[in-house]
């Protein structure tokens, strides 16, 4: 554009009112004295840009050849022009220079102010000013069905001025609000630390996600239920149970960029649900960490050139060990061989005996001190969690780098070396197997169904507290596919690596695969470390197997602790605790969980191990989760939950997500609460039975997070003022409807639109 283009735009910006870098009518708080736009010093500028500033200019045309009639009730651009200074800006040589324009009373009262030609006087048009822009205009109210906008941006050097007028475009009333709410959310800076790059949340998400269960549990229960068949059921939970639940949890943390506790806010009633989100996390991480703990313990004595459960011979071993290299006749015991599963195997009694030394204890009454050896790795381990997390999503963000990616190059190695050992393919036949007719047992349908809700990880408030730091408008519905995807198929692939192993096993032994499958940490570290044993560089094979279980293992022990340092530290700074530094307080929780987990490394620690992975995340997380999508899709509302995802990624969810959300998930964990409750089994580890008053303590356990929904719900209920029916209104509604509501204006959330809404 040259100069007299230049000049002429210039002219026809004559009294335009100017708000830091941007100009619309009435919004800049300022004093008459005319600045500069490149000094630097107005609201919003920074004083090292001064050689190039930027001017939006939002405004509306007036609509003049109406008369202006009398308005008993202010609209909201009325009352907002009353309570602003509005100023005008004009160009003068190479600066913007502000002036005050007439209060909307003297325009009201002296309609020549509006059509004044005063070429660049304030509160006059200009001779090419055609209304859109002057400070004397009025802006068509937003009560229309469309409003013609014009956007002009104006960077001012101190050269030449440059101008750029956007076209004029037509908005729908939606595309109005949608199109603010989008441009407020993405300008508002919190202070909140987001990740790096997109990459780190992705990974993290998929480091959660796929955890320990994903090698020890699910190849099991795909063997024991029918094999191939047992995907049936698997994906059908999976698409219409845990999904839309992973789904929800990703949408609520990165529209509200709050914790799982603060984030409730958009429905106090239920601020409980985070509290047992976050208790819940909490208790997993007391006997979570200790697994990686036992891993880092294996994995120092694989360093050596003989297993240590190799042979019968070393000083823990009883008589009754019975070492499988060895003829019958060379064995101490007359027992028969039963399978590795048997506890006289040399890799059962060096988990047993060696490493926890459960022959020094009774019982749960019996613990007796840590060991402590187990203790230094348990400690090596929680220093390696608090410097993943100390310094935010910044520096965990960069260990998942490692600790999600890692896993899938070593389960190839594995995976490769086990197809060269005889029997493997009997493994593989064993694990895929199908067998239709056991898809008539309940107890299949169960178990696919209580797999996939633990293995993605919904419910634990873990997924919500990582994409509170995303981005406004980063794709979690991407995200979401991608983790399910990788979800299963690690489930999946991770099953051919283990009963390869089992295969060659059980051809090796001759013995059923039935006597060598088996779950938990009976099977990565009893009959594993047996597999492969007898291998050549068998201490190869087991680092490498148990380096794979400490990256699979600290990833989720960084997402547990995350949720619980979030939430509690979002919730802490929310009742004014701003002072509070997030290093300082990721070490506490750090100390308070490592000094609770040393209790599961002494002798008797094993049976508190069991109990707490019995009863702390079983009813209390699938209470968590259910209540969880009850606030969401019910009270919080799926129309209003519809228009944040429109707002954030630009599309509404389907019908398919919002029947998942209000109605198939939450019969989906009414469904698995009520069979667990109904079917328990007793609580024993091996041969011994646990005391009533033990399992008293894990029910007291389970029950002290689920408790906190409905204190806390009680709890809202009391403290909030206003009326009986006030308080309700408040407790179910948004916090920022709150004041509208004391003010006497209509419940939406009181009306049957609200509830029936699909």
């Amino acid at each position: 554009m040259d100069g007299d283009d230049g000049a002429r735009v210039a002219d026809g910006m004559a009294g335009m009112p100017v708000l830091g870098n941007s100009v619309g009518a009435g919004e800049l708080r300022e004093d008459a004295s005319n600045r500069s736009s490149s000094s630097g010093s107005r609201r919003g500028s920074s004083p090292t840009r001064g050689q190039e500033q930027e001017v939006d200019v939002s405004c509306h045309r007036p609509d003049l050849t109406s008369s202006l009639p009398s308005r008993p009730r202010p609209t909201s651009y009325e009352r907002d022009y009353r309570e602003k200074v509005p100023t005008v800006a004009t160009l003068s040589g190479a600066n913007v220079v502000t002036h005050t324009a007439p209060s909307y009373e003297e325009q009201r009262a002296s309609p020549a102010l509006l059509s004044r030609n005063a070429g660049g006087t304030p509160g006059g048009r200009s001779v090419r000013d055609d209304g859109y822009c002057s400070a004397g205009s009025t802006p068509r109210a937003f009560d229309h069905k469309s409003t013609k906008s014009s956007v002009v941006t104006l960077s001012c050097y101190k050269k030449e001025p440059k101008t750029q007028i956007e076209e004029e475009v037509y908005y729908s009333e939606p595309s109005i609000r949608v199109r603010g709410n989008s441009v407020a959310k993405a300008e508002i800076n919190d202070g909140r630390e987001t990740w790096g790059t997109g990459a780190d949340f992705l990974l993290s998400i998929i480091g959660f996600a796929v955890d320990l269960a994903n090698v020890w549990r699910f190849p099991y229960l795909c063997y024991r239920n029918g094999g191939g068949a047992f995907l049936i059921p698997y994906m059908l939970m999976l698409i219409f149970g845990a999904v839309p639940l992973f789904y929800m949890e990703l949408i609520l943390g990165q529209y509200n960029r709050q914790g799982p506790i603060t984030l409730w806010k958009i429905c106090p009633l239920f601020k409980g649900v985070g509290f047992c989100a976050v208790m819940v996390a909490f208790y997993v991480s007391f006997y979570y960490n200790v697994i990686i703990g036992w891993a880092l313990y294996f994995l120092i004595s694989s360093a050596r050139s003989e297993l240590p459960w190799l042979h019968c011979d070393n000083s823990w071993n009883t008589e009754q060990c019975w070492d499988a290299a060895k003829s019958n006749d060379t064995n101490k015991t007359d027992v028969l061989y039963q399978g590795p599963l048997s506890h006289f195997t040399p890799a059962s009694e060096f988990f047993h005996r060696a490493v926890l030394e459960m022959q020094h204890s009774e019982g749960l009454n019996d613990l007796g001190l840590p060991k402590w050896q187990l203790a230094i790795c348990l400690g090596i381990v929680y220093i390696t969690l608090y410097l993943s997390l100390f310094k935010g999503v910044k520096s965990s963000g960069k260990v998942v780098w490692m600790t999600a990616t890692m896993p899938y190059v070593v389960l190839s190695i594995l995976l490769a070396r086990g197809l060269l050992l005889p029997g493997a393919t009997r493994g593989i036949a064993y694990y895929l197997n199908p067998e239709l007719a056991r898809l008539k047992d309940t107890q299949v349908w169960v178990d696919a169904a209580v797999q996939i809700f633990y293995s993605v990880g919904a419910g634990f408030g873990v997924h919500l507290s990582y994409a509170s730091y995303n981005t406004f408008h980063n794709n979690c519905y991407r995200d979401c596919l991608v983790t399910t995807l990788v979800n299963c198929f690690t489930s999946f692939f991770s099953g051919f690596v283990i009963f390869t192993y089992l295969g060659f096993m059980s051809h090796k032994q001759g013995v059923p695969i039935s006597s060598v499958a088996t779950e938990g940490p009976g099977l990565v570290f009893q009959v594993y470390p047996e597999a492969v044993a007898t291998l050549p560089g068998a201490s190869l094979w087991a680092m490498l197997f148990f380096f794979m279980l400490i990256m699979l293992g600290l990833d989720s022990g960084m997402g547990g602790l995350e949720c619980v340092i979030t939430g509690l530290l979002d919730e802490a700074r929310a009742c004014g605790a701003t002072w509070l530094r997030r290093e300082h307080f990721t070490l506490l929780v750090v100390c308070v969980s490592f000094c609770v987990a040393c209790i599961n490394i002494t002798p008797g620690g094993i049976y508190m191990f069991h109990l707490l992975d019995t009863y702390a995340a079983g009813i209390s997380l699938l209470c968590s989760a259910l209540f969880e999508a009850l606030a969401v899709s019910w009270f919080y509302g799926l129309k209003r939950f519809s228009d944040d995802v429109e707002e954030m990624l630009g599309f509404r969810p389907g019908l398919y997500w919002r029947i998942c959300w209000k109605f198939v998930s939450p019969i989906f964990i009414i469904g698995v609460v009520v069979f667990g409750l109904l079917y328990q089994q007793p609580l024993q580890y091996q041969h011994y039975m646990y005391p009533q008053w033990a399992v008293i303590l894990g029910w007291g356990l389970a029950c002290s997070s689920i408790l906190m929904i409905p204190l806390v719900a009680i709890y809202k209920l009391i403290s909030t003022p206003g009326t009986c029916k006030q308080r309700i209104a408040c407790c179910i509604s948004p916090e920022s409807e709150h004041e509208a509501i004391r003010g006497g204006a209509p419940v939406s959330r009181f009306t049957w639109q609200h509830w029936f809404y699909v």
